[in-house]
């Protein structure tokens, strides 16, 4: 068994940080301005708000008991290695949810219901776009998608989807009001877009290829002080016929700054082109989203 690096303890405590700071604005979006204002959203927080309006029952009670039944599921069918961060994100959601109990009652927004269904469902989003993002999950659907997704070809947005577009249509049997229906659907748009928008601005890479004489001294300030690596291609200029070395550099958006700064410390008249990529995967970046053939078979 491989024992844990200090690199991969200070990722794991990173992600867990992260995963208490997305759930404490998803119950701040959930509880404090959707459920006051009688507007659903999708997934398990959406049936328990139903659950809710329809018997008064306490939502982090009705949250925390469905959420363990599925784990329960999810422990025997998709493993643990799956639920360790879930069963950490459910419980300090549980957790937050029943210390800001009391904000149910207030209602903020209570004549704009509109602009209650725009911030909650940015809270709601942003919360889930950073738990995804720390590779955490708010549970719920999605644990019933990822098991659906084992055993039948159907992709995990599309059941989760289908999910909270039922989920939100249900509410209009309690609430008797097709406007608050309608306010459903906008914060499932705006929480589908938030998320979209985080996940992607915490993973997105740039790429860039460097002409430079002083390609070596380059390539040593980018790995000792940019701490990423590089890979020298053999190029030849077409119109001077030259040979010229060119180096490749994958970094993290956040660092495009830094390396700027490098070379142009080294060189201010390298041949520098920047690029965004859709996704790097690999050692330093991403990992691969796929299953293995043999999973799949079984």
């Amino acid at each position: 068994m491989q024992r844990p690096t200090k690199k991969s303890l200070w990722h794991a405590s990173r992600d867990y940080v992260m995963i208490a700071i997305a759930m404490m604005s998803y119950c701040i979006g959930w509880n404090v301005f959707l459920l006051p204002n009688n507007i659903t959203t999708g997934g398990l927080a959406g049936l328990t708000s139903i659950l809710y309006w329809a018997t008064g029952f306490p939502i982090q009670i009705s949250y925390f008991g469905i959420n363990a039944v599925l784990l329960l599921f999810a422990l025997c069918i998709l493993g643990w290695k799956f639920c360790v961060k879930t069963i950490y994100a459910v419980s300090v959601l549980t957790v937050a949810l029943s210390l800001t109990a009391s904000y149910a009652d207030a209602h903020l927004l209570a004549d704009q219901p509109f602009m209650a269904a725009i911030i909650g469902g940015v809270f709601c989003g942003g919360g889930v776009g950073l738990g995804l993002a720390s590779n955490g999950s708010t549970g719920g659907t999605d644990i019933l998608a990822a098991i659906i997704n084992k055993y039948r070809d159907v992709s995990l947005g599309r059941v989760i989807m289908i999910c909270d577009i039922v989920i939100i249509s249900c509410s209009y049997f309690v609430l008797r009001d097709f406007e608050k229906v309608l306010y459903g659907y906008v914060v499932l748009y705006v929480t589908a877009f938030c998320i979209d928008q985080v996940v992607n601005s915490m993973r997105r890479s740039v790429q860039f290829f460097i002409i430079s004489d002083r390609w070596q001294e380059i390539g040593h300030r980018v790995n000792e002080e940019g701490h990423r690596g590089c890979t020298v291609i053999d190029a030849t200029g077409f119109y001077s016929g030259h040979d010229v070395k060119m180096l490749f550099v994958l970094c993290k958006r956040r660092q495009s700054n830094l390396i700027f700064q490098l070379i142009n410390e080294v060189d201010p008249h390298a041949f520098v082109s920047q690029s965004a990529v859709i996704g790097v995967y690999g050692e330093g970046f991403d990992h691969f989203k796929v299953r293995s053939r043999a999973k799949k078979a079984d």
